[in-house]
Order: C-alpha cells, then structure tokens, then sequence
C-alpha cells in the first residue's frame, strides 16, 4: 500500500535534541535572554530615577530595595547582562565585517564573551565600592 504524497513519512529537521550544544549556540541563545533581561533592568533604573526626583521617604524607601541583599543580586544581574549583552553586540560587529567567523575563532570569541562580561561585571562593583567607600 502506497502512502499519497501528503501522508507518507516525512524526515525529521534538526532540532536541539540532535545537536550537542555549541557556545556560539548558547551565546546566541544568551544574548537574546540578556537582551529582554535589559528591559526589565531599565525599568528598575527608571524607577530608581523618579523616586529620586520624588520626595525624600520614597527615595529612601526605593533605595532600601536596591541596597537589600536581593536588590544588590539584582543590580549584579543587570550589571551582567548589560556587560554580555554590550560584549555580544560588539561580537556581531565583528562578524558584519565578514572577521571572526571561522568555527574555531568564533567559539573564541563567544568564550571571550563570557569570561569578559564576568571580568567587567566585577570590575564595575569592585570600583563602584571603592568610590563609595563600603
């Protein structure tokens, strides 16, 4: 028994569960969630601009958020993102000049990515509380 065309068999497209993941993959995947993560942390941000432009009690009481151990994690994740995400960005610039695409080279600069965006998110702490003197 013959299948008609529209019903036979038809072969599977690759999907996430055939590939092993590549870090240029997992770097793509990153940088669209740091991305969406970034509109979040600009609302944070803006809201920690009105409050300052608010009476005194809600400055203070935005800023009791931002400086708890959960609004310091926060503010350390937006810092990340915004460093891997600013990081990726550059990555693609490079790519849109027709650099960095080989395979290997690629895979070293998305691993630049993500030990850069590490490096730059503590440096950016660890001077933000040597300026703040805490």
């Amino acid at each position: 028994m013959s299948h008609s065309p529209a019903t036979r068999d038809r072969p599977l497209s690759p999907h996430l569960t055939i590939y092993r993941p590549a870090i240029t993959m997992t770097m793509s995947i990153v940088h669209r969630i740091t991305g969406g993560a970034l509109y979040f942390g600009t609302l944070l941000v803006a809201w920690w601009l009105t409050a300052a432009a608010g009476p005194q009690s809600y400055f203070d009481f935005v800023n009791g958020i931002f400086g708890s151990w959960f609004g310091r994690l926060v503010l350390f994740g937006y810092t990340w993102a915004l460093m891997h995400h600013m990081l990726g960005g550059i990555r693609h610039l490079v790519w849109d000049t027709g650099a960095g695409l080989e395979k290997h080279t690629a895979s070293k600069i998305a691993w630049a990515t993500v030990v850069g965006s590490v490096i730059l998110t503590i440096l950016i702490w660890v001077v933000g509380y040597m300026v703040r003197g805490g």
